[in-house]
């Protein structure tokens, strides 16, 4: 499954936050059901329009955006 075949960007939906296609659903949104220990099936049950392949694909995304972040350590002040 190609994440770019499901997430897009519209910068007129959500301030061009990234989305599932065709709805108002953010990545930002899945990730934060998920991050609180909901399932997919919790997901599903309460947005039944988006599939199991929509929330992976928000899933994908997210890996993807932080595989090409790059980070810089910071150090502690003495």
């Amino acid at each position: 499954m190609e994440w770019r075949d499901r997430i897009v960007c519209n910068p007129d939906i959500l301030a061009g936050k990234p989305i599932v296609k065709g709805t108002r659903i953010s990545v930002e949104l899945l990730l934060g059901w998920l991050g609180t220990g909901r399932t997919i099936d919790d997901v599903l049950e309460n947005y039944p329009h988006l599939t199991r392949e929509d929330v992976l694909a928000a899933l994908s995304y997210a890996c993807e955006y932080m595989r090409e972040e790059r980070y810089v350590r910071l150090t502690q002040a003495a």
